[in-house]
C-alpha cells in the first residue's frame, strides 16, 4: 500500500497541471453552445439538400480552398466552414456569412479545442493526452483503494479547509472518490478515441468481419461543373430520414466528395453514416450504414458523445462540468501541495 501510495502521489505531483488544463478546457468546451453569440446562431435547423446546396456554394466564393463544412444542428443554428489555409467562416442558413477567421487564434472554441485534443503541438500532443487518459483512470482507480482505508473521516467539501498539505490531502482524497466514477468514464472514453487499436483490441470478441470495399480515385475533380444541390439531393435519398451533417471536399484529385449524415439510433452529434458523391455527375459511388456494423463499432460510436456529454441532456452535461472542474482542483491543488506545500511538523 505504501508503494502505491508514493506511486500516485508523485505521478499526480507530475502530472497534474496538465490534467487541470485538460479538465478546464473540456469543461468550457462542454458549454460552447451556450458561448458562441453570432447572428443566426440560435435558429431552428432546416435540414433541406438544396438549402445546403446554396450554403456550400456561398462557402466556396467565401474562399476557394474549402476543406469542410460542418452543417447547422441542435447545439448551433450555424454553418460551420473549414479551409484548407487555417481559416474558417461561420454562415447562416440562407447562406450569409456571418463571420470570417484567417486563423485558429481568432476563434476561442477553436484553440480550446486545440488544446483539449492535441495541447498545441499536433499528434505528439494528441499522444500525451492519450496517455494522460490512462493515467488519470490509473489515478481514479488507486485513489478509490487509498481512500478505503480512511472512508470514516469522509468529509465532502468543494474547497479545502485550509491550505495546509494535511487539509490538502483529505480534500483531494475525499472529493477524487466523488469524481470518480465521472473522472474513469471520461479517461476512458478519452483514451479510447486516441488510441483506436487499443480500443478495438478491447472490443475484438464483439467484433465482426468486415468487408472493405475500396472507394474510386478516378474520378472528375471539383470544379465550376459540380452541381451542389443535386450532390447534397443524391445523397440525401441514400438516409431520406437522416440529418446532413457534415461534407468534405476530396483531399486528392479523383476521389469523391465525402457527406455524412446522422440517423436517428446513432449518438455521434456528426453521425458515422457516410455517401460518397462523384463530383461532376452527382452520382453516389458508395455508401456506408452503420445500421449494418458490428457490436464493437456500435460501442466504439457512443464514446465521442458520452466523454463530451453529447448525449443525455442536461443531467449528464452538468455531471460532466462537476467532473471536470473536480480535475481542474484535483490537479492543481495536488501539484501545488507537492512542489511548494512543506509537510507538517509534529
Amino acid at each position: 500500500m505504501r508503494a502505491l501510495l508514493w506511486l500516485h502521489r508523485w505521478t499526480g505531483g507530475i502530472v497534474g497541471i496538465l490534467l487541470a488544463i485538460i479538465g478546464l478546457s473540456g469543461t468550457v468546451l462542454l458549454w460552447e453552445d451556450a458561448w458562441i453569440m453570432l447572428p443566426g446562431a440560435d435558429e431552428p435547423v432546416m435540414n433541406d439538400p438544396a438549402a445546403l446546396g446554396i450554403v456550400i456554394e456561398r462557402a466556396l466564393e467565401a474562399g476557394p480552398d474549402l476543406s469542410r463544412i460542418t452543417f447547422a444542428g441542435e447545439e448551433i443554428g450555424l454553418h460551420q466552414a473549414i479551409y484548407a489555409d487555417g481559416g474558417g467562416a461561420y454562415l447562416a442558413q440562407d447562406g450569409t456569412v456571418v463571420e470570417r477567421w484567417d486563423g485558429m487564434w481568432e476563434r476561442p472554441e477553436l484553440w480550446l479545442f486545440d488544446l483539449h485534443h492535441y495541447l498545441f503541438v499536433g499528434d505528439t500532443g494528441k499522444i500525451v493526452t492519450g496517455v494522460l487518459g490512462f493515467l488519470l483512470l490509473g489515478f481514479s482507480i488507486t485513489g478509490i483503494i487509498l481512500w478505503w482505508r480512511t472512508r470514516k473521516t469522509f468529509h465532502f467539501r468543494l474547497w479545502p479547509a485550509r491550505f495546509t498539505r494535511s487539509a490538502i490531502v483529505r480534500h483531494h482524497r475525499d472529493l477524487g472518490v466523488i469524481a470518480s466514477p465521472l473522472l474513469i468514464v471520461a479517461a476512458f472514453t478519452g483514451a479510447m478515441m486516441v488510441f483506436p487499436a487499443v480500443a478495438a483490441w478491447l472490443l475484438s470478441p464483439l467484433a465482426g468481419e468486415k468487408a472493405e470495399s475500396p472507394l474510386p480515385d478516378d474520378l472528375a475533380v471539383v470544379d465550376a461543373r459540380t452541381d451542389w444541390r443535386r450532390v447534397t439531393a443524391n445523397a440525401q435519398a441514400s438516409y431520406p430520414g437522416a440529418e446532413a451533417r457534415r461534407i468534405m471536399l476530396p483531399g486528392e484529385p479523383g476521389a469523391p466528395i465525402a457527406i455524412r449524415y446522422r440517423q436517428s439510433f446513432e449518438w455521434t452529434p456528426n453521425g458515422r453514416s457516410y455517401v460518397w458523391v462523384a463530383p461532376d455527375t452527382a452520382e453516389v459511388v458508395a455508401v456506408e450504414d452503420p445500421a449494418t456494423s458490428d457490436t464493437a463499432s456500435a460501442i466504439t460510436e457512443k464514446f465521442y458523445p458520452i466523454h463530451a456529454a453529447k448525449v443525455g441532456g442536461l443531467v449528464w452535461r452538468t455531471a460532466m462540468t462537476f467532473a471536470g472542474l473536480a480535475l481542474v482542483l484535483l490537479g492543481l491543488l495536488s501539484s501545488w501541495s507537492f512542489w511548494f506545500v512543506p509537510k507538517s511538523r509534529g
